[in-house]
């Protein structure tokens, strides 16, 4: 067998280590690096896989969101599945690529809000009607903002006794098909809660239904050493800081951050502006992640805001910074067109996530090298 040469197993060895400790390094300022965007349609799962194994790992991605909500073929509630859906087969592809390439999956179901868009009701009250919060809101066949009735998305009723038999079903079988360690359960933008003409929730503080809400997943996830992640924004005062009503609350749910448990991982999105509240979700104990959506620029400075906050904070609050996430809003197949220029958004300018995304990982290779 043929020796190579010292000097090509000395380059070899110098290139690995060099490898090592840049991943060593951007590990420890930068802990969870994460990506947020719909689950795949079946269809689309070849050209996703595609893109963990040459795009998210070599952008040294992390952490991979999925937003499943009824996207898989369920056995505990098969009447609550879309009618075209991942198998648990295509599901445990998913897995496998995450796996060899170290990243961490988690999935999500929206729960609380989220149980509508525009005109059309999501599965969960399609096929339990009586869990809606508000059933007197009839969904509009054309749908416009702002509405008499207020209606953003629907809710379902967090205190109704039927509810969460089903919904922790679904949670534990999608935990278990994707052998997640943590769950994400959404619950942004949640406009409907505790009104006044629901027989279980009317006339109770907002905040203690969402906050109860909260526990109750958090609790039922700990059972199984499972985590809970949620988006923040109904955690922050948005008449106050001004923040205004979509990225902050303006039905006093805020008051629910003193009343949540710790260990409650918070995803921060703010795609506006790069507010820093990643420092007030920090001084509350609670582990926070900052999300940028489409705006390159603003990806660049939430990501050396991170850093700084990592750098300057006391260890106490530092261990709470744990990193960014970059949030896709369109399907998963609109974004792979996107990103691979397969169809071409020339009004959007810079500001697509598709922009954001590359913008964030060459930030975060700036900083591993």
């Amino acid at each position: 067998m043929t020796k190579l040469p010292l000097y090509i197993l000395g380059l070899v060895c110098l290139i690995f280590t060099t490898k090592i400790q840049a991943q060593s390094k951007i590990d420890t300022l930068l802990p969870v690096r994460g990506f947020c965007i719909a689950a795949p349609q079946p269809k689309q799962l070849d050209t996703f896989i595609r893109f963990i194994n040459e795009e998210l790992a070599t952008r040294q991605i992390n952490m991979l969101i999925l937003r499943v909500d009824f996207n898989y073929q369920f056995e505990s509630h098969p009447e609550l599945r879309d009618s075209i859906a991942l198998s648990k087969k295509e599901v445990k592809r998913l897995v496998q690529a995450c796996q060899k390439n170290k990243i961490k999956i988690i999935p999500q179901i929206n729960l609380l809000g989220h149980q509508s868009w525009a005109s059309t009701t999501y599965n969960l009250l399609k096929v339990y009607p009586e869990f809606d919060e508000t059933p007197a809101v009839k969904m509009p066949e054309k749908y416009v903002w702002p509405n008499a009735d207020g209606l953003y998305c629907k809710s379902y009723c967090p205190l109704h006794p039927d509810l969460h038999k089903i919904v922790f079903a679904l949670v534990d079988e999608i935990c278990n098909v994707f052998e997640s360690e943590a769950f994400h359960a959404g619950m942004d933008e949640v406009f409907y809660l505790g009104d006044d003409k629901c027989p279980r929730c009317g006339g109770r503080d907002k905040a203690e239904l969402f906050a109860g809400e909260v526990n109750q997943i958090r609790n039922f996830l700990a059972q199984k050493n499972r985590k809970l992640w949620i988006w923040g924004d109904r955690l922050i005062d948005g008449k106050t800081t001004g923040i205004g009503m979509w990225e902050g609350s303006y039905n006093n749910t805020y008051r629910a951050i003193d009343l949540i448990a710790k260990d409650v991982t918070i995803c921060d999105w703010h795609y506006e502006r790069p507010d820093q509240t990643a420092v007030y979700f920090a001084m509350k104990g609670l582990n926070v992640i900052t999300c940028p959506w489409r705006k390159p620029k603003f990806a660049v400075t939430q990501t050396q805001d991170m850093l700084k906050f990592r750098q300057s904070a006391t260890p106490e609050m530092k261990q709470h910074y744990l990193g960014m996430m970059q949030t896709i809003w369109s399907g998963a197949g609109s974004f792979l067109d996107e990103f691979y220029g397969v169809k071409v958004n020339k009004e959007a300018g810079e500001n697509t996530q598709a922009n954001c995304f590359k913008a964030l990982t060459e930030e975060i290779k700036k900083i591993s090298n």
